[in-house]
């Protein structure tokens, strides 16, 4: 039996940050489970993996435009350089720790999707059962090795078992981002309200198909990209709002006339909520512009450096509320993930495969096939991609 694997990966040694781009296909050595050197080991599995996603956040680090200080601040703790990246994944537990069963009911030859955030359990976070704003934790693909790799061993407490038979393999690796939408729409009550999602990437467009199923009586998506507002119209926008490039005098200003686009749908009053969701800071602007008195504001893109808010009094003067969201309520949100999923009567799984994914028609990439042009051309194309790891 092979002792190497192939990932995508990153090295800071061999290819630097600054000056290098994309992912690196590498041979790695395969991961075991020892708990003689390693007693961690007992709760933790090694999974094969099937399916791993291609998350907004990795094209921020293919772009290297993210997540920097994270990379080279865990690296130097860890004594290494080279990192395994994704988070977004699907596959099968081939080995588990002798403990495993016991604390977490999970088995081999158990289907499984994860959480990406890896929490400490000890923190005053984790204890108040916030765990998803634990003060200790690592993300697998940044701060810990990832699953873009034939075979990863993960902490068997951050496992989610899954149904392929109830939601399809591939629409199982996107449990994790499906969830941010999920998280993101659990912070207000969007039943009966006006719903501006700024931002039509993957989890705008995941929050546009969940904002309709909630309930929402308008749903509105905004991008710079027309072919991700046809999506976010064929997944249930009832308005789309394509935002033109403005002279504006700073960067991060409004653009104006987006905001009149929004007041002229909601008769002059501005949305109930704003979902940013694309992460500049333009876009934040654009939502606090965008949204009534006494309104919501949810902010879930990110991007690094400092953000400019002017007249920043006008948030108190509105009365807006703003939610600054990250990951998922572990494990809540994957509850409710999967039970809208499982869902044959709803649509919602088979829009994100028909509409998001194109049914996988250059949507999948074999990992075999994996090069920097090939992925360049396809991000360039379809807002979400998924690796067929083991093809």
């Amino acid at each position: 039996m092979s002792t190497s694997i192939k990932a995508l990966t990153i090295d800071l040694k061999e290819d630097g940050w600054e000056k290098s781009r994309g992912f690196i296909k590498r041979e790695i050595p395969k991961p075991t489970l020892n708990e003689s050197a390693d007693p961690a080991d007992s709760a933790s599995v090694i999974v094969k993996v099937h399916y791993a996603g291609l998350c907004g956040s990795d094209r921020g680090i293919w772009n290297r435009a993210a997540f920097s200080d994270m990379f080279k601040e865990s690296l130097a703790s860890e004594g290494k350089s080279l990192r395994v990246l994704g988070h977004e994944f699907v596959g099968e537990v081939v080995e588990a720790g002798s403990k495993v069963e016991a604390l977490y009911g999970i088995s081999v030859g158990n289907p499984v999707s994860g959480d990406s955030h890896v929490t400490c359990g000890k923190c005053f976070q984790c204890r108040m059962g916030e765990a998803e704003v634990c003060q200790d934790q690592s993300i697998l693909g940044i701060s810990i090795d990832g699953i873009y790799a034939e075979y990863v061993k993960v902490p068997a407490k951050n496992l989610w078992v899954v149904d392929y038979e109830r939601v399809r393999p591939e629409i199982c690796a996107m449990y994790d981002p499906f969830g941010n939408a999920v998280h993101a729409l659990s912070k207000t009550d969007v039943r009966g309200a006006r719903v501006a999602v700024f931002g039509c990437g993957q989890i705008g467009l995941f929050s546009v198909l969940l904002a309709r199923h909630f309930g929402a009586a308008k749903v509105i998506g905004i991008d710079v990209n027309p072919d991700n507002l046809k999506m976010a119209e064929a997944l249930g926008a009832h308005e789309t709002i394509l935002v033109k490039p403005e002279k504006k005098e700073h960067d991060y200003d409004v653009d104006q006339a987006v905001i009149d686009q929004v007041m002229k749908l909601t008769y002059g009053k501005g949305v109930d909520v704003s979902m940013e969701m694309a992460g500049f800071n333009s876009s934040v602007n654009n939502c606090i512009a965008a949204t009534r008195f006494g309104g919501d504001v949810i902010l879930f893109g990110i991007k690094d450096g400092d953000f400019v808010v002017p007249n920043f009094s006008r948030m108190v003067v509105k009365g807006i509320t703003m939610h600054n969201v990250i990951g998922r309520q572990i494990f809540k949100t994957w509850q409710i993930a999967q039970r809208v999923l499982s869902d044959e009567t709803n649509g919602v799984q088979d829009k994100m495969w028909n509409v998001i994914m194109k049914g996988g028609q250059e949507t999948i990439i074999p990992l075999s096939e994996f090069s920097a042009e090939l992925l360049e051309e396809r991000m360039r194309a379809y807002p979400k991609l998924v690796f067929d790891i083991q093809k």
